[in-house]
């Protein structure tokens, strides 16, 4: 009995010192490798939709570009107004010196 109990022993000992396989995520990661997979789905949905969102059809990029054209075109309005003005008291001022028919 005694040695039936020392190799149980032996055996119980061994168990405990084996290490559990870990995956190579789980290892330097400290993840699963579903947990890990989808960390990396969500990562990169994020990194797609943040490149979409700077540089697409509808990104700051364009935004700034239309803001920017907006000034120049109030910039327009304000020179064409000016040059109206201008115009419309020359054009009274000529005809208060044609006479009357």
């Amino acid at each position: 009995m005694s040695e039936t109990g020392a190799l149980q022993e032996s055996e119980h000992n061994e168990e405990l010192y084996i290490t559990p396989s870990e995956g190579v995520t789980e290892r330097y990661l400290g993840l699963s490798l579903p947990k890990f997979l989808t960390a990396l789905i969500i990562i990169i949905v994020l990194a797609i939709y943040l490149g979409i969102l700077l540089f697409g059809d509808n990104s700051l990029e364009v935004l700034l570009q239309l803001e920017e054209y907006e000034d120049y075109l109030q910039h327009e309005i304000n020179s064409y107004k000016s040059q109206n003005a201008a115009l419309q008291k020359e054009y009274f001022e000529l005809k208060e010196l044609e006479p009357d028919k």
